[in-house]
């Protein structure tokens, strides 16, 4: 009867396969062009700590033909294999995570002003029972100068202006 153990040890100690090298190679290029997509203070925070590598990311930045962006690529993965990847890949899911929050943030404080002026006057309160410190006239104030400008044709400054209030009383809140 064949034993099975001697055909695991002997798959652990062999080198990865090519496909799967090639696999490892693909996923650190495609790693390195998402750090293409950040700007210049997101990529300070990123755990990178091989200048050769910053270098090569700033200068694919300002490549635009594809050929050659494609060549500069393949290099930032080749220097990628010097470096542990899983702390950039932490980093980089970590901002992913942050945009995400702050766009449903964002969103659901669009949502509210929406609920707001649809409301009219009486809707105050729903800004008022999420935000303790909302100046209940303030809003009263905005809600109405919204009403006078929808019925002039007016541009909606005054629903700019909640918003711009609304997302203050949030920043006010979330650093409480």
């Amino acid at each position: 009867m064949p034993d099975y153990r001697d055909d695991e040890d002997r798959t652990a100690q062999e080198p990865p396969s090519k496909s799967a090298r090639k696999r490892q190679m693909l996923s650190l290029q495609a790693m390195g062009e998402s750090l293409l997509d950040l700007n210049d203070k997101q990529l300070a925070r990123m755990p990178i700590d091989n200048e050769r590598l910053l270098a090569a990311i700033r200068e694919c930045r300002q490549i635009h033909s594809n050929s050659a962006r494609k060549r500069h690529l393949q290099y930032i993965g080749r220097l990628m294999r010097d470096i542990d990847p899983a702390p950039i890949e932490q980093a980089l899911l970590e901002l992913r995570h942050a945009r995400q929050s702050n766009a449903s943030a964002f969103h659901e404080l669009e949502q509210l002003r929406a609920d707001i002026l649809s409301g009219g006057v009486d809707a105050v309160e729903l800004a008022m029972a999420r935000f303790a410190d909302a100046d209940r006239q303030h809003l009263r104030q905005l809600v109405l100068q919204h009403q006078r400008e929808t019925q002039r044709g007016q541009p909606p400054a005054a629903s700019r202006k909640l918003f711009r209030y609304l997302k203050e009383l949030q920043d006010a809140q979330g650093a409480g």
